[in-house]
């Protein structure tokens, strides 16, 4: 065993496989502050290469602009009708 050298790992754990209990990537030196890629995305790479599905998207999702205007107009039209009453 080589002592004195320290290296970056992600543990991944397999998912539903009878045979494996977890996957380990081990890091290039290099690859933590290439290119600003995050944490997160390290981990979504590692997934994805145990065989992990991609993540559900969320379809028909209102953007936020849209959402927040919908709902100043909203509250508008509460506030109209209690004025109103």
């Amino acid at each position: 065993m080589v002592k004195g050298i320290s290296r970056q790992v992600i543990v991944v754990k397999a998912p539903d496989e009878p045979l494996f209990e977890q996957a380990i990537f081990i890091l290039r030196e290099d690859a933590v502050g290439k290119n600003g890629i995050s944490q997160r995305q390290l981990l979504r790479q590692a997934k994805e290469a145990a065989g992990y599905p991609p993540p559900p998207r969320a379809k028909g999702r209102m953007k936020e602009p849209l959402c927040i205007t919908l709902g100043a107009a909203a509250m508008g039209l509460v506030w109209l009708v209690t004025s109103l009453l």
